[in-house]
């Protein structure tokens, strides 16, 4: 069971959508123990689940024989993770605006859009093959 002051966890898992979502049912549970609202927690699930994908299915290209790690923290003030994966890694920078009317039809950026949407901190490592992400829960008042 976790605490309020949890330490960080570090979990490494499958690179297949079972696993993905078994370990998003997971943290969401947790993060539910912690108080997060509804709006909260469809915003943890919709970028943690991208995040996960997007590290198996592009990063290690769903090889049974990579896995996606996984560190994080769920404290009742913030939900804060890292998902790293076994690939080459990317540049975010170079991802097309899907929202520019060019992009629209397109797939590539529209799951980094939606991390940055409803997270409040999205950060990639320097390789691009590590997202760190932060939702902040407000104080009850």
């Amino acid at each position: 069971m976790t605490t309020g002051q949890s330490n960080r966890k570090f979990v490494t898992i499958a690179s297949n959508s079972t696993a993905v979502e078994r370990l998003c049912s997971r943290l969401l549970a947790e993060a539910a123990e912690n108080h997060y609202c509804e709006d909260h927690l469809f915003a943890i699930h919709l970028a943690l689940e991208e995040a996960l994908m997007n590290a198996a299915k592009h990063g290690n290209e769903m090889d049974p024989k990579k896995e996606v790690a996984v560190e994080y923290a769920i404290t009742p003030e913030k939900f804060d993770i890292s998902i790293s994966d076994q690939g080459p890694g990317f540049n975010p920078g170079t991802l097309p605006d899907p929202r520019s009317e060019e992009n629209l039809y397109k797939y590539e950026g529209r799951g980094v859009l939606l991390m940055r949407s409803y997270m409040d901190v999205v950060e990639f490592n320097e390789k691009g093959n590590c997202v760190h992400m932060i939702k902040y829960r407000a104080p009850q008042s």
